[in-house]
């Protein structure tokens, strides 16, 4: 589905961050990507969706060599991107609108994205919020909400950065329940090792900019 070739990347050219990375990610797959604080691993993720542009190597995501803007359009709303910090990816007055963003952006009528809303919605059990205002929301409201906003768009990918983070243990748990059974292919950085465990079927580690 995504693959990454020789991917090298720095913000700032005596310090690279990515060196030489090389990954692939298969339908059906789901990968735990680990390693210290500060080693890349968000990094990694915004490359994957045309977020930040690597400095040298080859970006093949679902049959295409992507380069350009235009190119990764197409590759965000395939795979979905799961922010580290639900506030950098909530932005409407209600939680009807952020969910509906996607939908709509992808060319759907408002009937069918206010059918697809109250669908992903209620899959997540998140049902009667819709006219809520997202900031006004829990915690874990806005990170299920959030989460909602990836699953409109029908993605055949996640990339979730952090996805438990700052979560109590009773939305913790029910997050985990909803990962676990979802179809779709994973790339999951996350310090909790439950979570790697549960959700992952493969392993790899930043370090010193590379893939081990």
């Amino acid at each position: 589905m995504i693959r990454l070739e020789e991917i090298r990347f720095a913000y700032e050219a005596s310090r690279p961050v990515l060196d030489g990375v090389d990954f692939h990610l298969a339908a059906g797959e789901r990968v735990a990507l680990n390693g210290a604080n500060g080693a890349g691993k968000t990094t990694f993720l915004h490359l994957m969706v045309g977020l930040v542009t690597p400095s040298a190597g080859r970006i093949v995501a679902f049959g295409r060599q992507r380069d350009t803007e235009k190119d990764f359009v197409e590759v965000r709303a395939r795979a979905g991107l799961l922010f580290q910090d639900a506030d950098d990816q909530l932005f409407c007055p209600t939680v009807a609108e952020d969910v509906a963003f996607g939908p709509l952006n992808q060319g759907k009528s408002t009937a069918e994205a206010r059918a697809i809303v109250h669908e992903t919605l209620m899959a997540l059990g998140l049902e009667g919020l819709e006219n809520r205002v997202t900031h006004k929301l829990s915690g874990g409201q806005r990170r299920l909400v959030s989460l909602a906003a990836v699953l409109a768009m029908r993605p055949e990918a996640l990339l979730l950065d952090e996805p438990t983070n700052a979560l109590d243990e009773e939305t913790r748990q029910r997050l985990l329940d909803i990962l676990a059974g979802l179809p779709q292919a994973m790339v999951i950085v996350s310090h909790d090792r439950e979570v790697c465990a549960r959700l992952a079927n493969r392993e790899v580690r930043l370090e010193t900019g590379r893939l081990v």
